[in-house]
């Protein structure tokens, strides 16, 4: 295979979880949710897919459970921050915490051993073009879902009532109240739509990208998806390209150690966190970019009786 063909289906693989995540954050906060528990609703997704794809044999029902549990994470932290009113920023971290605490206790069976891989799709003549074919005719199904999902989250905010509606909650849930729309209901639904797509993520990396359980695999992935969305201004079809320049980031590593540069191997593990950081001081200082996309709402609570 071309050296620059493998660069490019490396960095597409190691972009669909952050892309995945990010998506799905991206449309909580667009309801006015802040949830910090991307990493915990990531980890528990990738370990609740490999343990019923391993069960089971099958890669499409370890999916399938793994939005399951990250949607079981969201539905927690909502239930936390929606109807009990409790502080969005403490409960996603405690949510991460938990996450990952308990993603270690369940995944000890299933540590070092490998599962079934979701096979890539195969197109009778396009996916035997050179270069073009395996770069665009020949990935996996999730692939094509995250791409597909690209689009149906833009369509959605942006073409449709129900989207406009949502837009509202999180700019002006005050005023969205009074209009009569059910503001906890809208942001409950976004929240879980977040913790789905964090959980399909997390399954990205335990069944696809690896085939293989190990603890605390999303190495901060969940934290890179939430900056991600910032970086983006919310808006996924920015997204789309933010989630590949951090995933071009995230395997600079791989390649360079590859063709034996010589750059110290913990600069090359901290560059994506590195580059996470930069990218943040950099758009926080355009006040009117920052201004022009952010909720209004985002990160406070609504009380309907107040």
């Amino acid at each position: 295979m071309p050296v620059a063909e493998a660069i490019i289906l490396t960095i597409i693989t190691a972009s669909i979880p952050l892309l995945l995540a990010a998506l799905g954050e991206l449309v909580a906060e667009r309801s006015g949710v802040l949830n910090l528990g991307v990493e915990g609703m990531m980890i528990m997704g990738a370990v609740s897919g490999f343990a019923v794809s391993y069960s089971t044999g099958s890669p499409l029902l370890g999916l399938v459970a793994a939005m399951a549990a990250g949607a079981a994470m969201a539905a927690l932290f909502g239930f936390l921050t929606l109807v009990l009113v409790a502080n969005q920023v403490a409960t996603g971290l405690a949510l991460t915490l938990l996450g990952l605490g308990l993603s270690g206790l369940i995944g000890v069976p299933f540590a070092g051993v490998s599962g079934p891989r979701v096979a890539n799709v195969h197109i009778p003549v396009l996916s035997d073009l050179p270069f073009f074919g395996p770069i665009l005719f020949s990935q996996d199904p999730v692939v094509y879902l995250a791409i597909a999902l690209v689009f149906g989250v833009s369509w959605f905010l942006f073409r449709t009532r129900a989207g406009l509606v949502l837009r509202a909650v999180g700019d002006n849930h005050a005023s969205a109240h009074a209009l009569g729309y059910s503001v906890i209901r809208v942001r409950f639904l976004a929240v879980l739509f977040g913790g789905a797509c964090a959980g399909l993520g997390g399954a990205y990396l335990s069944i696809v990208y690896t085939a293989q359980w190990l603890e605390n695999m999303t190495a901060g992935r969940g934290w890179i998806a939430l900056a991600l969305v910032v970086f983006a201004t919310w808006l996924p079809m920015r997204l789309a390209i933010g989630g590949l320049l951090f995933g071009a980031v995230g395997i600079l590593q791989l390649h360079a150690q590859a063709f034996g540069i010589g750059i110290p191997s913990q600069f090359l593990l901290s560059l994506p966190y590195l580059t996470t950081i930069v990218v943040l001081v950099i758009i926080s200082r355009n006040q009117a970019l920052m201004r022009s996309n952010t909720p209004a709402c985002l990160g406070r609570s609504f009380v309907p009786d107040r």
